[in-house]
């Protein structure tokens, strides 16, 4: 079996990559609206985030961010 060239390689990586990528930004959509609704669920992003140990600007930056089209 012949080893396919680098630029075959490289063009099926970046492939990969892109889906990668957009995995992993539907995850985070997924995520910031689950975060929305504990913050909705526990009256406040400051109260979320305390009951998930994580910083209220993290959490309120993350809600902002993927929840916003």
């Amino acid at each position: 079996m012949e080893t396919p060239s680098w630029r075959d390689r490289l063009r099926t990586e970046d492939e990969l990559l892109e889906q990668l990528n957009d995995q992993v930004e539907q995850a985070r959509r997924r995520r910031a609206t689950a975060l929305k609704e504990g913050a909705d669920e526990l009256g406040s992003v400051y109260a979320l985030a305390k009951n998930l140990s994580l910083s209220w600007t993290a959490v309120a930056h993350a809600i902002k961010k993927y929840t916003t089209e």
